[in-house]
């Protein structure tokens, strides 16, 4: 839902200046159906797990399945959120380097909560995604009904919606979210059923989305080129990916009981990039780079969902085979994960 979603909305607005420069540019019916299919996908990431439980159908691949792709969701959500604010465009609009913060922040928030299950075995959801889920089924509504203008004015004190938003993202990220992961991890510490006991276990799953971030933060500030403001959505774009490999990673550890690696793969294509881009090297051929770049990881992050899938798959029926033949006297029972 949120695929179709993006894709459309990337069709009317590739360079996120659609709302700003041309207001009348996507149909309202577009908004419309933006508020329609982010319901859809949230109603539907808030049942799943209820009803598999309800059936007994629940299973580690499943639990993989729904997080992993709450990994990827979660920056497409706000990279189609983006074309309703529209790029800055002299005078009123979101500034593309507001944008790449904006998402890191809410990839930041995600990344703390599966760190805190880490070192926990608890995943505590904050409020805040159901909160934000509301605010853009609601931002597209107001946006259909009463049209892009509604963004490009001062809302209250000389401050527009946008920058309430950004305000607000901030304020719950430092002084509710990260404290909250804080305050859990510490009580666990104080109850003695941290997972981890060692420092160096626990701060590990860190390790290479805070290097991903600084990598890509680099390419960002000292691009030749000016990288981001140029292709801005294929940039953001493959920080969604990028941020998704990484962490269904750090989420299979934590399921399995397993030390994360240190550095992650993509960190090294990635830092030869930036190093040929920040250089000079790469010159005027840093955008070709960037989508080559974008479509290899892309690639590789479906791969490595499918590969994963297909070997749960195959183990399961390997198992089933071993029960049925009777060898080891062992049926397969399915009982909900914990």
């Amino acid at each position: 839902m949120i695929l179709v979603n993006y894709f459309l909305i990337s069709f009317y607005d590739w360079d996120y200046t659609a709302s700003g420069t041309s207001p009348g540019l996507v149909p309202t019916w577009v908004w419309l159906f933006s508020a329609f299919t982010t319901f859809c996908a949230y109603a539907l990431d808030s049942i799943d797990g209820k009803h598999a439980r309800r059936t007994q159908s629940s299973t580690p691949l499943g639990e993989l399945f729904d997080h992993g792709l709450d990994s990827w969701a979660t920056s497409i959500f706000v990279l189609s959120f983006f074309s309703v604010c529209s790029r800055d465009n002299g005078k009123t609009g979101v500034s593309v380097y507001t944008m790449y913060i904006y998402l890191s922040i809410v990839l930041f928030n995600f990344m703390c909560s599966h760190w805190e299950k880490y070192n926990t075995g608890v995943l505590f959801l904050p409020w805040g995604y159901d909160i934000s889920q509301v605010v853009l089924i609601a931002a597209y509504l107001l946006t259909g009904a009463v049209g892009v203008e509604v963004w490009q004015k001062p809302f209250l004190f000389g401050y527009y919606i946008t920058d309430a938003l950004v305000m607000l993202l901030i304020g719950f990220s430092l002084f509710l979210s990260f404290p909250q992961t804080l305050y859990n991890i510490r009580r666990a510490h104080l109850k003695k059923t941290l997972k981890n006991d060692s420092l160096y276990e626990g701060l590990l799953p860190l390790v290479s989305p805070l290097l991903l971030f600084i990598l890509l933060t680099v390419w960002v500030v000292l691009s030749p080129a000016n990288i981001l403001a140029k292709q801005p959505r294929l940039f953001l774009w493959m920080v969604g990916v990028a941020f998704s490999n990484v962490i269904c990673k750090v989420i299979i550890c934590q399921m399995s009981s397993t030390q994360p690696e240190l550095f992650h793969w993509f960190l090294f294509p990635l830092a030869l990039v930036v190093y040929a881009a920040i250089s000079g090297l790469l010159g005027w051929t840093e955008e070709v780079v960037l989508a080559v770049f974008t479509a290899l990881v892309t690639a590789a992050h479906v791969h490595y969902g499918v590969c994963v899938v297909s070997r749960h798959l195959q183990s399961s029926h390997r198992k089933a085979a071993l029960g049925q033949g009777g060898r080891w006297g062992l049926g397969t029972v399915s009982t909900p994960s914990s």
